[in-house]
């Protein structure tokens, strides 16, 4: 079997286990990635997540020996959450974005491009294969854009004509010489929807990205979020899918054939005080399968938190007075005294001026008097 006729194998098989997309590029150098990445640096723009040598991020052959090219995979994630449970005074209810519906999607592209190596490595023994997603050195997106799979979009996603910019990417560096695809146009042309409603402001101009100010980013950070973006998070939990609804291209796209990624509604937009006391085992047990638990629990409840100050629940006081009482949390403490002074019933006020004279953590007594300055301008 020649390259081409891999190459065409590689496509049939892609399709037989479930692979939306698959396109090829070559294994050179992302140069004008390499610029822009060094541009967030000197701005301050990167999350933090990233891998931080550059030449690993955009030189393919410092990650394989011999690379040529690179594959590229995306698998489509459901938009749409049939049977979607509603939220309610006294029962109020988070969200975890699309991105966190079903099945971590790292264990199933995972296992999807361990198949692929497997069945290339049937027809050349000898290949070197190197896959990765989403934490590995490379840039999904860059890869995916020159292999094809979509153009990199204003919204910092990459947008199919087939399902919208709703896909999971990953990608897999090899010493095969295939033919590499050729890049798709950007369709996004004069709108600015995306920019335009980002609730913080993330999203500089198009294409540009400043992740210190994402809510996708900031409900996974584990430092205490800063004032300014609080009531922006509304009822998430983890993640923002705000400059994906808005999106024209994503109108109609559903995307409900990946069993694997079909959302539990009763974990994708759960219950909020439940969540608020949930032990690290219960967390892990109940949660631990799907890709917003990656950070564990501490974020979420803190973000369950911030959840219930938007909804002003008073039914929550008792419970986050007996938390700023008893957890041993200073950024759990510091965030319910701020929901406090939001929600503003006036056993909060009395709990917080009783936790004034007993807190020795300097951050959460800056959040406890914050939050007395609050009530007094508000009440």
């Amino acid at each position: 079997m020649n390259a081409v006729q891999l190459q065409q194998a590689v496509k049939v098989y892609a399709e037989s286990i479930g692979i939306d997309k698959i396109g090829f590029t070559t294994a050179a150098p992302f140069r004008e990635l390499k610029n822009r990445l060094k541009r967030q640096q000197e701005l301050g723009y990167q999350s933090g997540f990233e891998e931080k040598d550059l030449e690993k991020r955009t030189e393919p052959a410092l990650l394989l020996d011999q690379a040529e090219s690179i594959i590229a995979i995306a698998v489509a994630y459901p938009s749409k959450m049939t049977n979607s449970p509603k939220g309610k005074k006294g029962e109020r209810r988070g969200i975890f974005c699309r991105a966190s519906w079903g099945t971590d999607y790292h264990t199933v592209l995972r296992e999807k491009l361990r198949l692929l190596e497997a069945f290339i490595v049937q027809y050349v023994p000898d290949a070197k294969l190197r896959s990765m997603v989403d934490t590995g050195e490379l840039s999904d997106r860059a890869v995916a854009e020159r292999a094809g799979i979509g153009w990199s979009a204003k919204n910092c996603s990459i947008i199919t004509p087939e399902f919208g910019s709703y896909v999971y990417l990953g990608e897999m560096i090899t010493n095969i010489p295939f033919s590499p695809d050729v890049p798709m146009e950007d369709e996004c042309g004069d709108c600015r929807l995306c920019l335009d409603v980002c609730p913080t402001g993330a999203l500089i101009q198009g294409g540009q990205l400043n992740a210190q100010r994402c809510i996708a980013f900031l409900t996974q950070s584990k430092t205490p979020i800063p004032e300014e973006f609080r009531m922006e998070f509304g009822n998430r939990l983890y993640g923002c899918d705000t400059c994906q609804t808005v999106c024209p291209k994503n109108k109609g796209k559903q995307n409900l054939h990946q069993q694997a990624f079909q959302p539990e509604p009763e974990l994708a937009k759960p219950l909020l005080q439940p969540m608020l006391k949930l032990s690290n085992r219960e967390f892990k047990e109940t949660y631990g399968h799907v890709s917003g638990s990656w950070r564990g629990k501490n974020p979420i409840q803190r973000n369950a938190i911030i959840a219930l100050a938007h909804f002003k629940e008073v039914s929550a006081v008792p419970e986050l007075i007996d938390m700023l009482e008893q957890d041993p949390r200073p950024m759990i403490r510091g965030t319910i005294a701020w929901a406090l002074s939001q929600i503003g019933a006036e056993e909060g006020l009395l709990a917080i001026q009783e936790a004034m004279e007993k807190e020795q953590d300097a951050h959460v007594l800056a959040e406890l008097q914050n939050a007395l300055d609050n009530w007094k301008e508000q009440f």
